[in-house]
């Protein structure tokens, strides 16, 4: 049988891992697709950079509609990056009656509805497995082998960035900006870390897997994003004492009232599995009602993993060549007339359970005020940690952990604190989930 051909958007790491490995591999993966999958043309802006991976018999250009009008071109591979030209290239390759896999979450999370039900409309697929998580699997695991199960929430550590520098904080009692600055060095952050930092990359993924998860359509500017830049040493140290480890979560949990969908520093005991996956590692946790918890561990970046995931999505657009399109895997899922527009709770309605810092004058009556203002609001106190003031100084710190609790009266009990005349203005809060 002839072998299916592939043009491939983008030359970059990911480009030359997705290259490297359907060569390594093409016997196996022939096996695998019940044909040969071969890229015969690519497209990369500077053709003059010295690339890890073999070119030869494969045609060149610096312009990605040339590979997309290519007529000989089965299946589009995206993976320059961007909601820009990616857009407008995935678009023509959809037009045009061709496949696309692309590995580009912030393309999907932003336009995946218009994208997908062009897609319907011209009966072909488009493939993400490889914009969540890098090489894990999880959107297949979700989409397909738990389809029998109601999903009731997920948890995710969904970027490698963010959870190196929580794990340096840590392990080695080092700053923010310091490990900021060796994840930089390294090349696990941009010069320009705001997505990794303040939780964007992480809401992108989120909205895709709330998506596949609970058959709602992609809604990324309803998730709650928060970043891990206030995060400090000390309430490193005080979560350890406490039992605890922070991590950056992207959680989305189905509730009576709606969806949570919220990205942000979160407290997890630390005998759970998920609070030990360190470093650059990804790992989601999924809770469903038939088979329970699922852990889904490994590298959320990288050449090769991420090539990993990419070309397993040609491997299953391939096997779909022939199939009736109306009998293929969904996109999200569900089919598309099938997907409900469940409400995403606002913040405000999110229920948690809390550890707040703060710093208050060491004399009688103070914790009485602050535990009087929790009880007022039907907030219970799990555990309280006091550290008395360093020699000469006036105030001492105070860490609480609460029971779970609707944030907005958690927002009321801050402003209550912060307004005492005995506590300094800030408090700091942290999300805590079980996980249980």
């Amino acid at each position: 049988m002839e072998a299916v051909k592939v043009g491939l958007l983008g030359l970059g790491t990911v480009g030359c891992g997705v290259v490297r490995v359907l060569a390594r591999n093409d016997e196996e993966i022939a096996r695998r697709a019940g044909r040969a999958i071969r890229i015969v043309r690519a497209a990369s802006r500077d053709l003059s950079v010295s690339r890890d991976c073999d070119l030869s018999g494969i045609a060149l250009t610096n312009r990605a509609q040339d590979v997309v009008d290519d007529p000989e071109i089965d299946i589009v591979v995206e993976l320059i990056g961007g909601t820009t030209i990616a857009y407008e290239m995935v678009m023509r390759a959809i037009d045009q009656g061709k496949h696309v896999v692309t590995a580009n979450k912030a393309l999907i999370a932003l336009y995946g509805n218009e994208i997908f039900a062009r897609a319907s409309e011209q009966g072909v697929t488009v493939a993400f497995e490889a914009a969540v998580g890098g090489g894990i699997p999880i959107i297949k695991a979700i989409r397909e082998a738990l389809a029998g199960n109601t999903i009731e929430w997920l948890a995710g550590i969904i970027n490698g960035t963010g959870n190196f520098i929580l794990s340096e904080m840590r392990d080695k009692g080092r700053d923010f900006e310091d490990v900021l600055s060796e994840a930089q060095s390294l090349g696990y952050a941009e010069a320009d870390p705001t997505f990794d930092v303040e939780g964007i990359d992480a809401a992108h993924k989120l909205t895709i897997l709330a998506s596949i998860a609970f058959g709602i359509p992609l809604q990324y500017e309803r998730v709650y994003t928060e970043g891990i830049t206030r995060i400090t040493r000390e309430d490193v140290t005080y979560a350890a004492e406490l039992g605890y480890r922070i991590k950056h979560l992207g959680i989305a949990r189905r509730r009576d009232s709606g969806i949570e969908l919220r990205v942000h520093p979160t407290l997890i005991p630390h005998r759970r599995l998920i609070a030990n996956v360190d470093g650059v590692m990804n790992a989601v946790l999924v809770r469903a009602d038939a088979v329970g918890s699922t852990l889904y561990y490994g590298p959320g970046a990288g050449a090769e993993p991420t090539a990993s995931a990419v070309v397993a999505d040609l491997v299953d657009v391939t096997r779909a060549l022939t199939v009736d399109p109306n009998n293929r895997v969904p996109h999200l899922a569900f089919h598309p007339d099938s997907l409900i527009d469940l409400q995403v709770l606002p913040i405000g309605e999110a229920v948690t359970a809390y550890y707040l810092r703060l710093r208050a004058q060491d004399r009688p009556g103070v914790l009485a005020d602050i535990t009087r203002i929790l009880g007022d609001l039907s907030i219970s106190i799990e555990a309280v940690l006091q550290r008395q003031p360093a020699e000469e100084a006036t105030d001492a710190s105070i860490v609480i952990i609460t029971a779970a609790v609707r944030e907005a009266n958690m927002d009321e009990a801050i402003r209550r604190i912060e307004a005492l005349e005995t506590t300094a203005d800030h408090v700091t809060r942290i999300r805590l989930e079980n996980l249980s």
